[in-house]
């Protein structure tokens, strides 16, 4: 999955694009798009590690697109910005909150509402774009009482786009979505809000429009996090036991990753299962919802062709009884179906004969 940073010029997305993959380009990286893998933190993973000591630990990842700022008004930076979204599966917009002189901005004031706003506006201009001009090839076809169906959605998700609600607000059934799939709509593109904070701000839980910003998330289906990206870059280049300390000291619980891929995951419907061993501890990410013989095929396509069983504990049960012997003991290793439908934090080794 590729997740888009967006934003303004000078918000962070860079700042927080190289705390997220790990990354820094001494030559500055303004204006340019960058693309890295960013590797989610799991304490999950970093238990069964401990426990298995495989030769090699896997976890779950990101693929970020770290997209140059939109600056209001200019039309090749517009073209660049839109162009480049158009690439990414869902959508993290940075929103600046952070005051610093020295961080120049194109705007003499700090307005999170107002950024967030303007954001929005050209995503919804450019989906109107594309619905208008496939409406009007549609009129002017002559079979287009045969396009009735995409008609009549286009038709709604104009409406929608009129009142300024994105395309992800409008109900479709199961052709319609088909439909849907052959475009490249913006504002249907699952959203994140991540609001760059200052040190002190991060400290006291509390910075300007929280209330509004809070609102407009909750009345746009958008989720909202919090992080202070400048710092938290500094504090990752920190010793572990350093770092701990330093993130106590002022205030951040969990690092950025940690709450952008949580909310991003239940965003999206995705979660995690585990596969363990001596040679390799690894996260799959999977779709909520996915059978376990599908969830098989992510590891390789002949164990869903020869699919026999698979083997299930859930990893708080794993983790209380403190290893796989104990967990057998107590009857709670389980033999489960293809059909069976894998849970978030589950164990699993497939038995498959090809």
């Amino acid at each position: 999955m590729q997740l888009g940073i967006i934003g303004m010029p000078m918000v962070g997305k860079t700042t927080l694009f190289e705390l997220l993959t790990e990354t820094y380009d001494k030559n500055g990286s303004q204006g340019k798009t960058n693309t890295a893998i960013a590797r989610v933190p799991d304490e999950r993973i970093d238990y069964l590690s401990g426990v298995f000591k495989p030769k090699k630990t896997t976890y779950a990842q990101l693929e970020l697109i770290d997209i140059p700022g939109l600056i209001p008004g200019g039309e090749k930076s517009a073209s660049l910005f839109l162009d480049t979204v158009r690439r990414a599966d869902a959508l993290l917009h940075m929103v600046r909150l952070f005051d610093d002189e020295s961080v120049p901005y194109i705007y003499d004031s700090i307005d999170p509402i107002r950024d967030i706003e303007t954001i929005s506006y050209e995503l919804l201009l450019s989906d109107l774009d594309l619905i208008e001009k496939r409406i009007d090839r549609i009129n002017k076809n002559k079979k287009r009482n045969l396009m009735f169906k995409e008609s009549n959605l286009l038709e709604r998700l104009k409406d929608a786009i009129s009142d300024e609600k994105p395309i992800s607000s409008v109900e479709v059934d199961d052709e319609e979505q088909e439909i849907m799939n052959t475009y490249q709509f913006l504002t249907s593109k699952p959203m994140l809000i991540c609001l760059n904070l200052n040190e002190n701000d991060i400290s006291n839980n509390d910075y300007p429009q929280k209330e509004a910003i809070a609102k407009y998330g909750e009345l746009h289906n958008i989720p909202v996090v919090e992080v202070a990206a400048s710092i938290e870059r500094e504090i990752a280049q920190l010793d572990p036991e350093e770092k701990d300390i330093f993130m106590e000291e002022i205030g951040i619980k969990e690092s950025g990753l940690v709450k952008i891929s949580r909310t991003m995951y239940h965003r999206l419907g995705l979660i995690s299962f585990f596969t363990v061993g001596e040679d390799e501890v690894k996260a799959w990410t999977i779709e909520a919802g996915t059978s376990a013989r599908k969830a098989a095929s992510k590891i390789h396509s002949d164990i869903e062709r020869g699919f026999i069983r698979a083997e299930v504990v859930d990893y708080n049960t794993f983790k209380e009884l403190g290893g796989m012997t104990a967990v057998k003991e107590k009857g709670l290793f389980r033999l489960e179906g293809k059909e069976y439908i894998v849970k978030d934090g589950e164990i699993v080794h497939f038995r498959f004969n090809v």
